[in-house]
């Protein structure tokens, strides 16, 4: 299934994921799915990208001023039940956001099952760029959250 997924950026002190997650619980609005990041790892991508472009993005010194500045942050990204109340909620408290449409699948929790998902998008060419879930209990299925460059593609594919 396609949904829509918040990123943000939050900064990385004691306290601040949970202002994020009271503001949204105040509001009704569960949180189905999360993942933490630290930000230095966003602009170490930036470094990569530049390293394959010809063109310049920014200039040494900025890349340097953006990787030190960047562990002050941690990106977010997360899925609710409520995805616009929840962006009409942050927009409302001056949170920086983008939204952008992953796959979530609800899986088996066996051996392979994640195995045979990303190697059939792989066999067809779709890269995916980053993947979070988890189980609580090994009885249950698990979430799944897949970010693929061609999430048409994916979706269709594991339809």
């Amino acid at each position: 299934m396609i949904r829509t997924e918040i990123s943000l950026f939050l900064k990385n002190e004691p306290g601040e994921l949970g202002k994020l997650t009271r503001l949204l619980s105040n509001a009704n609005i569960n949180v189905d799915a999360l993942t933490i990041q630290d930000a230095s790892h966003y602009v170490q991508e930036l470094f990569k990208a530049r390293g394959k472009s010809i063109k310049r993005i920014a200039s040494v010194s900025n890349y340097n001023m953006m990787k030190r500045d960047s562990a002050e942050f941690a990106l977010i990204r997360l899925l609710t039940n409520k995805t616009d109340e929840a962006e009409q909620l942050l927009g409302e408290n001056d949170y920086l956001f983008d939204t952008m449409d992953v796959i979530t699948l609800e899986l088996e929790n066996e051996p392979g099952t994640l195995a045979d998902i990303t190697e059939k998008l792989g066999n067809m060419g779709i890269n995916i760029n980053y993947v979070y879930g988890s189980v609580f209990d090994p009885k249950e299925k698990c979430l799944f959250v897949i970010a693929a460059e061609d999430i048409d593609a994916a979706a269709k594919a594991l339809r």
